[in-house]
């Protein structure tokens, strides 16, 4: 109940904001004036007859008979449309329209006038409602930032974040939201990125760091260099995506559409054939009212949005209907494993030191060239050693697909850290199968021309890649893989560690898709989880894919049907739960629609129910499908 009173507040107060379009804004000023025209012609005959006694008939019928052009001609002329384009849009129109006819010509005039005016506000209040979605979207665009404190010539000044430029220089101060896409060439901060991801933590930003427009910085001063234009950002992608979200056309409609199409005919012949059975034109007029299919046109739609709106605050993008077509089938889950069940970071695995050298003196070593690379290799050697003293000033050089050598300025010993072949090709000898059993990575360390030893390196696996596989699998995936680049040893020692089946290594992004179509042989429902950029192939043509870490990604937007903002794996899960529960939810609309329109036709039939009450009851089937849908909400 909670859900729904906040539906109806949202949709009462979005009357009130100007998130209209031009159009929009126009037919809600439209229809207000017709409304209150309509009312004032009913208030002026009521007044003329009750009030002041009047004598002639007419008078207060002509009045009437206005209200009802006002209001119930636009109803019967969509009506007749509807019928002629076979629009089941219109479906509610057309019962309106048969119905006000038949008021109009048993001259029940104050309730022709009457029917049209109240279904009109009742549906334009459930269609305020239904934009709620629309209303996040308006919120969102509110967090961009639209101006920016450029640094030029060490003199800051304020200007137009449309106006900024790649590569100039921009401040951003505590409590500032980010306007654009850059990196952090100056001073570092906390920055909270829930718009994006949904993370409820900050996230730390130093230099080299990339910040993402609709951020907003928490701590620290920052001076941002502008990398993206401002329609470019990742927020503004991520606008447009949800803007395109809106229209996705739920494949459940169809049913609504087919089971409409035989609804409008039966209701006809039902009303049809109780004003000639109880010669009361009365009870048929009530029960064209209660049949209107407001529930029935929410059946599919209000669960959807209500779906939409508990995925993005989780930082779940969803792109298309497969979301709810075939995800709830799925019965294989592909997997990429570097930057997806793993972190896509190495770290220092085992040192091996080779003959008389000891541990300490290989890190010494190795260290001392990593120091002055960038290569990951090199990285993870330096976050290993920062505990240990060694040589900084020697002169580095790095060998493109071979590793790093350096010496010191003044000649001495030369120290080569990198790859098997590139240290045997330049006469270091290497043992066959030394270091024995490793399994990540492997670089070799040499000092003028002798082996000194080997520095192992691994992955990281993400902390919930296994309870990910374990749910997924608890859902229905019969069938679990990954596909890697990597050798074949610590992808399965990987796999092993989180419970996948099949491993299938060194793989080339186009190797990727030929065994994904593998796979798919024989009808199976292939979800393929990647980041987005080389595993882009597979992405488009599993049956659903999922796109990990798309912040700032367009490959992953572009290639993916849900893109994840973050790198929960535990999202991919909770998107299968709840694409099976909106399914659910949708059938249980249908069923209850139709179960209550069935009633209310009845009791109207039996005379229970007025043409004139039927107008307000026949919104309870709605309401009753809001609220069913509201549950999705709570989804945790």
């Amino acid at each position: 109940m909670e859900n729904i009173d906040h539906m109806g507040r949202s949709s009462l107060e979005a009357l009130s904001r100007d998130n209209l379009t031009e159009q929009g804004r126009k037919k809600l000023t439209r229809d207000i004036i017709c409304g209150l025209i309509t009312l004032t012609c009913l208030a002026v005959g009521l007044f003329y007859t009750y009030i002041l006694k009047g004598q002639h008939e007419i008078v207060p019928q002509l009045l009437y008979f206005v209200g009802v052009l006002i209001e119930g001609v636009p109803v019967i002329v969509a009506g007749v449309k509807g019928i002629f384009t076979k629009n089941l849009t219109n479906a509610m129109e057309i019962l309106v329209g048969v119905a006000v006819v038949a008021c109009v010509f048993q001259k029940e005039l104050i309730l022709g006038l009457l029917i049209p005016l109240i279904l009109n506000v009742v549906h334009l209040l459930e269609e305020r409602s239904i934009m709620g979605g629309r209303d996040v979207i308006e919120g969102l665009k509110k967090m961009q930032q639209t101006t920016a404190v450029l640094l030029a010539d060490g003199e800051e000044r304020e200007v137009d974040a449309r106006t900024l430029e790649i590569g100039q220089q921009i401040v951003i101060k505590p409590g500032c939201c980010i306007p654009i896409d850059g990196v952090v060439v100056s001073g570092e901060t906390d920055i909270d990125q829930k718009s994006l991801t949904g993370e409820p933590q900050p996230a730390r930003a130093a230099v080299g760091d990339t910040v993402y427009a609709g951020t907003v910085n928490l701590t620290g001063r920052i001076v941002v260099e502008v990398k993206r234009a401002y329609v470019d950002t990742s927020f503004s992608k991520i606008l447009r995506l949800l803007e395109q979200s809106e229209g996705i056309s739920v494949p459940e409609s169809r049913l609504t559409d087919r089971f409409l199409g035989y609804y409008i005919p039966f209701v006809l012949a039902v009303a049809g054939a109780v004003a000639l059975v109880s010669a009361d034109i009365g009870k048929a007029i009530a029960i064209l009212v209660v049949s209107c299919p407001c529930g029935q046109m929410l059946v599919s739609s209000a669960p959807m949005i209500a779906a939409l709106s508990v995925s993005t605050k989780r930082g779940i993008l969803i792109k298309n209907s497969k979301f709810i077509e075939e995800l709830t089938e799925i019965d294989t889950v592909v997997f990429d494993k570097t930057g997806t069940v793993t972190c896509g970071e190495l770290c220092l695995d085992a040192a091996i030191p080779y003959g008389n050298v000891t541990e300490e003196e290989l890190l010494r070593t190795a260290a001392s060239v990593a120091v002055g690379s960038v290569h990951p290799v090199s990285r993870a050697i330096g976050a290993a050693t920062k505990h240990l003293d060694f040589d900084r000033a020697l002169e580095v050089r790095e060998i493109s697909g071979g590793g790093v050598e350096a010496q010191s300025a003044e000649g001495g010993a030369v120290i080569r850290f990198g790859r098997r072949e590139w240290l045997e090709s330049v006469g270091v000898a290497i043992p066959v199968g030394f270091p024995e059993g490793a399994l990540g990575s492997v670089s070799y360390v040499a000092r003028d021309g002798e082996l000194l030893g080997a520095v192992c390196f691994n992955d990281t696996v993400r902390e919930n890649a296994a309870a990910c596989v374990s749910e997924l699998r608890a859902l229905g995936a019969g069938r679990t893989v990954i596909l890697t680049g990597d050798r074949e040893e610590p992808a399965a020692a990987i796999a092993a560690e989180i419970g996948v089946d099949e491993v299938m290594a060194k793989l080339l992004p186009q190797d990727k898709l030929e065994r994904l179509r593998e796979i798919s042989v024989g009808e199976h429902n292939v979800l393929a989880v990647g980041d987005g950029i080389n595993d882009a192939l597979i992405l488009r043509e599993a049956t659903v894919g999922i796109a990990m870490g798309a912040m700032g990604s367009d490959l992953a937007i572009e290639s993916a049907d849900i893109a994840l903002m973050n790198n929960n794996l535990m999202n991919i899960p909770f998107v299968v739960s709840l694409a099976r529960q909106t399914r659910r939810v949708i059938y249980q609309n249908l069923v209850l629609s139709i179960g209550i329109t069935a009633v209310m036709m009845s009791l109207s039939a039996l005379g229970v129910i007025s043409a004139l009450a039927g107008t307000v009851l026949h919104n309870f089937g709605a309401f009753v499908v809001l609220l069913n849908s509201s549950r999705i909400l709570r989804k945790q």
